[in-house]
């Protein structure tokens, strides 16, 4: 459950991240959930799409017209990307628990982290906030899923 908590709250900075961590590992087969939504491999044109929403997202975000995370639309990708990534990193029927937790994650860590990087913002500008956090939560979402993969034989 400590992964599906950790990835809802890289949902709650960067909506798409935990969408391309999770179909990454699908692909390769390292989910811990086998369960229905997750039993077959996504296609290669799938994970690259998850992956370019991801960086998309990142890029975007650096666009002055880019509405603040906390806006309904917003929270409503954080929330349910938050808990597909939740569910998907669960074990196999505990993915109830884990879409909670981590749809609860990335809504707290949403408003969290909007308010630091407001604060952030005030002392060292838009650029140099936006890349450290973009680079912490790329960060974040790799080591979450190279954290808690699981290999199959």
């Amino acid at each position: 459950m400590i992964a599906s908590i950790l990835m809802g709250i890289v949902a709650g900075a960067r909506s798409m991240l935990p969408l391309g961590a999770v179909a990454w590992l699908a692909r390769r087969g390292e989910l811990p959930n086998d369960g229905p939504l997750f039993r077959h491999r996504p296609s290669v044109p799938v994970v690259a799409g998850a992956t370019a929403l991801a960086f998309g997202e990142i890029l975007g975000d650096k666009l002055a017209s880019a509405p603040d995370r906390i806006v309904a639309a917003g929270m409503i990708g954080r929330v349910f990307t938050g808990a597909l990534a939740g569910a998907a990193l669960s074990h196999r029927r505990e993915e109830r628990l884990g879409a909670c937790l981590g749809a609860v994650a990335a809504s707290l860590s949403a408003y969290a982290t909007f308010d630091a990087r407001a604060r952030a913002m005030r002392r060292y500008g838009q650029r140099p906030t936006g890349a450290i956090e973009d680079i912490a939560m790329v960060a974040s979402a790799v080591a979450i899923a190279l954290a808690f993969r699981e290999r199959r034989a």
